[in-house]
């Protein structure tokens, strides 16, 4: 009895999970740089920072494009990396847009402005070769 609570209790936050998840839309426009698989692995990263924010809901997050692989922006990731005393060498950069929701649950809870709308808050992640992504800024 206790394996099938658990194994249900387990469907159900996996359905919950795939109900929120397939509300938010997703453009991961043209890349040469980057695989979908690529795109999604930094997105579930940006997907878990977001899930901390309570009160707010995610409507959409797209690709900002190639151009943000810079050279200028890769050395930023790595500055960030070095200030924070991370023992890593940055090889990519990538960033993300999105638009959220924070609802009137928020007062008191974030510096989030009540009933309001974020638009175009950005995400930066970078990562080594062969590397992991990592969250190094978000925000405006």
């Amino acid at each position: 009895m206790k394996k099938f609570v658990i194994a249900a209790l387990a469907l159900f936050l996996t359905l919950i999970n795939f109900q929120v998840s397939a509300q938010v839309q997703t453009d991961y426009r043209k890349s040469d740089i980057y695989t979908q698989a690529d795109m999604d692995a930094a997105i579930e990263i940006i997907n878990e920072q977001f899930s901390q924010w309570e009160g707010c809901t995610l409507l959409n997050i797209r690709y900002a494009g190639d151009d943000c692989n810079s050279a200028e922006n890769l050395r930023w990731m790595n500055e960030l990396a070095n200030a924070r005393k991370y023992d890593v060498k940055f090889v990519q950069c990538i960033e993300f847009l999105s638009d959220f929701y924070a609802s009137k649950d928020t007062e008191g809870h974030t510096t989030f402005e009540p009933d309001s709308e974020y638009k175009n808050w950005q995400w930066w992640l970078a990562r080594e070769e062969g590397g992991n992504w990592q969250l190094m800024s978000f925000g405006y």
